[in-house]
C-alpha cells in the first residue's frame, strides 16, 4: 500500500493537494487587530442597537413599531403578537424572540413607559416584576396605541429619510417624524461597548409647556416648568434642587425615587403599592428576609406579595408596638425601597453619541421637528403646484371643449393624440397626458368648472407655504400648535409625587439603636466579640481559636461605627450595633464571612469610629509614613466596601488610629528605632496617598513595626527624648536623622 505524501510545510490542502506558501503565519500588532476587529462591532453597537436617537427610540424599537404601522395596526384590529415578530424581522433579522421582549416593554400590560405605544391583549408580565414572565407570543395580541398616530403623521410626506432594508427588498425611516419630544417622556436605557444611556421620563404637559417656552425664549428657566422625573410606577421623587439643576445642565446625575406606602392599623401592617423603577417585588422581599435572618430588622414578622388584578401591593405584618414610620424609615435606608434611578442624556444626533443637558436635547429635538415640518411642507408644495399645473391646463380645454374631443377623434394614431392636444391648446405634455386621461363622460363643462374652482384655492395655500418656508417663527407656531395637541389628548396628571429638601433618615435610624457600652475584642485570625460589661463580669476566660490571640480590646459604645482594614488595601465599614452581643465563653464572630470579604482577604487593623475626626497612620517597609484624614473614609451612602484604604507602592507594616497628633515609634529589621511626631507628616485627604520617608533603610532592611510612644517603651527614653523630636512643622535634616538614628540604636 502506498504511503500518504507529508504537506509540505507553510502549505494548505486544496482538492488537487497543497499549495506552497498557504497559510504562512503572519506578525500583527495586537492593536491592528484588535482595531481591525473588534472597532467595526462597537460602533455597530453603539450606532446601531443601543443608543437612542433624537425621535426617542432605538433601531429596535423603531423597526417594529414601522412594520405595525404598514400592517394596518393604527387603529385596526389586534394581531397575533408571533405574527408581528415575524413580520418585522423584514427589517430586523434579529430573531422573533429578541423582537417580542422589544414589544413586550412597550406594551401597556408591561406598565414600563408613562406613554406605551402598543395596545396589547393577554399576559405581557410586569416592570415591577422579575419573575412574572410574558407569554409565549402565540397566546398574545397586539395592536398601536392611539398615541402612536403622532410618530407616523408625517412619514408619508417625505418628513424624513427612507433607506433601504437590510437586503434592499423594502425602505425604512431612518427616524420617525414625531409631533412631540418623545426622547424625554418615556424612560429609555441601553448599555452599548465603553458607554451607556439612561434617560428618565418627564411628565409630557411639563415638557411640552418647557418645549414651548424654549422657542420662545432660549434663556428660559427650564425648572420653572419642568418640575421633576416622573415615573409610570409612581413613588416619590426626593427632589433637591441643585441636583436637579445639575441634571438639566448637564444630563448626568441620579434621582432619587421613594416607594409609596400606607398603614393599615386594622391588621397592622404597611401595604408598598409603588416602588421605584429600579428595583423589583422580588428584589425587596428578599432583601427584607436577608435583613431578619441577620437580626437587623427585628420588627417584622411577615412579608407577601398580594399583587393581582388591583395592581401592585407588598403587604409587611408587624410585630406588636412597632412604629411604622420608624420602620419605614429603616426599610428606605437599608433595601431599595428608596433607590436612585441613574441618569446618563447619550444621545446619537447625526451619528455622533453626545451626553446633553434637557435644555441641549430639547434645542436638537427643536432643530429635528422643524426639518421634518420644513420637508412636510415643501412636500405639500410640491403637490399643490402639480395640481395647480393640471388645473390650468385644463382650464384651457374649457375655451373650445368642441376642438378638445375633435382632435382626439381625427388623431389616426394613439400616441399622436398628446402631441395633437399640446399643439391644439398650447399645453405642455403633462398637461396633455392629464387631458387625454379624462373619461369622455368627464369632458363636459360642469365638470371641467368643478375642477378648476381650485385653482384659486391652490394658489392661496401655495402662497401660504411659500411664506412658512421662508419664516422660522411660523414653523416653529406650526410646531407649537401640534404639541399642544397632543398635550391636550395624551397628557397625564403626575404620577410621581416630589417632595423638597427631605431630611435624611439616617439620622432617624440611628437613634433607633440603643446607646449602652461594650467592650469590643478583635483577634489575630479575624473574630470578633461584643460584650456587655455585665457579661464580662460574670463571664470566665476568654475562648479564641487555637493559636489566636486578641490583638484589640476597646472599651466603646454599640453605636460606633467600625473601619475593618484588610490586606488587600480596602476597608470594610460596619457598626457595633450590627453584631449581637455575645459571651467571653463564645468564639465570636468570623469577620470575613460576616461582612462578605474576596476569598483569601483577611484583616489586618481594626478601627473604632465614634466621629470622622482625626488621622489613619500608615507605616510601609520602605521606611515611609502615610497620614490620611478619618474624614477621607466617610460617605454619605450606605457604602460597605471602600477601595483604595492606603497605598499598595510598599507593603505595610502597621497602621493606627490617632484622634490627634502624637508621637510613634518606628523599628527596624536593623535593630533602629526612630521616634516621629505625627504633627510633622502632612495629612492627605486621598486614601492612597504613598506617605513621605521618614526613616531610610539600610540594605537588606526593612521597617517592621509602629506602636504609639510611652515613657515606658524604650530604657532611659527621657534622656533624648527632647532631642529626637523634629522641629514643629517639619521633618528632621538628613544631620538629625542621622542623629537621631545613632541615639536610638540598640547596642550601638
Amino acid at each position: 500500500m502506498a504511503k500518504k505524501k507529508r504537506p509540505i510545510e507553510n502549505s494548505a490542502p486544496t482538492a488537487s493537494g497543497y499549495i506552497k506558501g498557504a497559510g504562512e503565519i503572519q506578525e500583527m500588532a495586537v492593536t491592528d487587530v484588535i482595531e481591525s476587529n473588534y472597532m467595526p462591532y462597537a460602533m455597530s453597537v453603539i450606532l446601531g442597537r443601543a443608543l437612542p436617537e433624537i425621535d426617542g427610540f432605538k433601531p429596535s424599537h423603531r423597526k417594529l413599531l414601522y412594520t405595525m404601522f404598514k400592517m394596518g395596526l393604527l387603529g385596526g384590529a389586534r394581531q397575533k403578537s408571533s405574527k408581528i415578530a415575524g413580520t418585522t424581522m423584514t427589517l430586523n433579522p434579529h430573531g422573533d424572540a429578541a423582537i417580542y421582549e422589544t414589544m413586550v416593554r412597550m406594551t401597556t400590560a408591561y406598565e414600563a413607559l408613562l406613554h406605551p405605544y402598543v395596545d396589547s391583549k393577554g399576559s405581557f408580565g410586569k416592570a415591577y416584576s422579575r419573575d412574572t414572565a410574558p407569554a409565549a407570543s402565540r397566546y398574545t395580541e397586539a395592536r398601536l396605541a392611539p398615541i402612536a398616530e403622532e410618530l407616523f403623521r408625517d412619514i408619508n410626506s417625505d418628513a424624513v429619510d427612507m433607506v433601504p432594508n437590510f437586503d434592499n427588498t423594502e425602505m425604512e425611516p431612518t427616524l420617525l417624524p414625531v409631533t412631540f419630544p418623545s426622547i424625554l417622556t418615556n424612560t429609555i436605557t441601553g448599555i452599548a461597548v465603553s458607554m451607556a444611556s439612561s434617560i428618565c421620563s418627564f411628565n409630557l404637559n411639563e415638557v411640552v409647556e418647557t418645549t414651548i417656552a424654549l422657542m420662545r425664549d432660549p434663556q428660559h428657566d427650564i425648572a420653572s416648568t419642568l418640575l421633576a422625573p416622573d415615573f409610570p410606577g409612581g413613588g416619590f421623587i426626593l427632589a433637591d434642587r441643585s441636583d436637579l439643576a445639575n441634571i438639566y445642565a448637564t444630563g448626568k446625575g441620579s434621582v432619587r425615587v421613594r416607594a409609596k406606602y400606607s398603614y393599615d392599623k386594622s391588621a397592622n401592617c404597611v401595604d408598598i403599592t409603588e416602588i421605584p423603577p429600579s428595583t423589583t417585588v422580588e428584589q425587596i422581599i428578599e432583601k427584607v428576609i436577608d435583613l431578619v435572618k441577620q437580626g437587623k430588622l427585628k420588627e417584622i414578622s411577615d412579608i407577601r406579595d398580594e399583587t393581582g388584578q388591583m395592581g401592585l401591593r407588598l403587604s409587611i405584618d408587624l410585630k406588636r408596638g412597632v412604629d411604622p414610620e420608624k420602620l419605614m424609615a429603616k426599610l428606605f435606608r437599608m433595601t431599595s425601597l428608596e433607590d436612585n434611578f441613574p441618569c446618563n442624556f447619550n444621545v446619537l444626533i447625526g451619528g455622533h453619541p453626545m451626553v446633553l443637558g434637557v435644555g441641549a436635547l430639547l434645542e436638537e429635538w427643536i432643530a429635528f421637528r422643524s426639518e421634518c415640518v420644513r420637508r412636510r411642507v415643501f412636500f405639500e408644495l410640491k403637490k399643490r403646484e402639480e395640481r395647480l399645473h393640471l388645473l390650468l391646463g385644463l382650464e384651457k380645454i374649457l375655451l373650445d371643449i368642441d376642438k378638445a374631443i375633435r382632435i382626439i377623434r381625427e388623431t389616426d394614431e394613439e400616441s399622436e393624440v398628446v402631441p395633437n392636444l399640446m399643439i391644439g391648446f398650447g399645453i405642455d405634455e403633462i398637461q396633455a397626458e392629464y387631458v387625454a386621461e379624462i373619461k369622455l363622460r368627464h369632458l363636459n363643462r360642469e365638470y371641467i368648472l368643478k375642477r378648476t374652482a381650485d385653482i384659486e384655492r391652490l394658489r392661496e395655500e401655495i402662497a401660504d407655504r411659500k411664506d412658512i418656508l421662508e419664516s422660522r417663527q411660523r414653523i416653529k407656531k406650526i410646531i407649537a400648535e401640534e404639541m399642544r395637541q397632543v398635550a391636550k389628548k395624551y397628557g397625564q396628571d403626575r404620577r410621581s409625587v416630589i417632595i423638597y429638601n427631605t431630611p435624611d433618615d439616617d439620622a432617624v435610624t440611628e437613634e433607633e439603636v440603643p446607646d449602652y457600652p461594650v467592650f469590643l475584642f478583635f483577634t489575630q485570625e479575624g473574630y470578633f466579640k461584643k460584650i456587655t460589661p455585665q457579661s464580662l463580669r460574670m463571664s470566665g476566660e476568654q475562648k479564641l481559636k487555637e493559636g489566636d490571640v486578641i490583638l484589640r480590646q476597646i472599651e466603646s459604645h454599640n453605636n460606633v461605627e467600625l473601619l475593618f482594614f484588610t490586606d488587600r488595601c480596602q476597608v470594610y465599614k460596619s457598626r457595633a450595633s450590627d453584631f449581637s452581643d455575645t459571651k467571653a465563653s463564645v468564639m465570636g464572630d468570623f469577620i470575613a464571612a460576616k461582612l462578605g470579604m474576596d476569598e483569601g482577604e483577611s484583616v489586618v487593623y481594626m478601627a473604632v469610629v465614634e466621629k470622622y475626626e482625626g488621622y489613619m497612620l500608615f507605616a510601609f517597609e520602605n521606611g515611609k509614613l502615610a497620614k490620611v484624614e478619618l474624614s477621607a473614609y466617610a460617605t454619605k451612602t450606605n457604602r460597605k466596601k471602600l477601595v483604595g484604604a492606603y497605598s499598595d507602592k510598599s507593603p505595610l507594616c502597621g497602621m493606627l488610629l490617632l484622634p490627634a497628633d502624637s508621637e510613634v515609634l518606628l523599628t527596624s529589621s536593623s535593630g533602629r528605632r526612630l521616634l516621629v511626631h505625627t504633627g510633622a507628616v502632612t495629612s492627605k485627604t486621598t486614601r492612597d496617598t504613598q506617605g513621605i520617608q521618614v526613616m531610610t533603610q539600610r540594605k537588606g532592611h526593612r521597617l517592621m513595626g509602629m506602636e504609639l510612644y510611652a515613657e515606658d517603651s524604650l530604657p532611659n527614653a527621657h534622656r533624648y527624648r527632647a532631642r529626637s523630636l523634629p522641629a514643629a512643622g517639619a521633618l528632621p535634616s538628613a544631620e538629625e536623622k542621622g542623629a537621631q538614628t545613632s541615639i536610638l540604636d540598640d547596642g550601638e
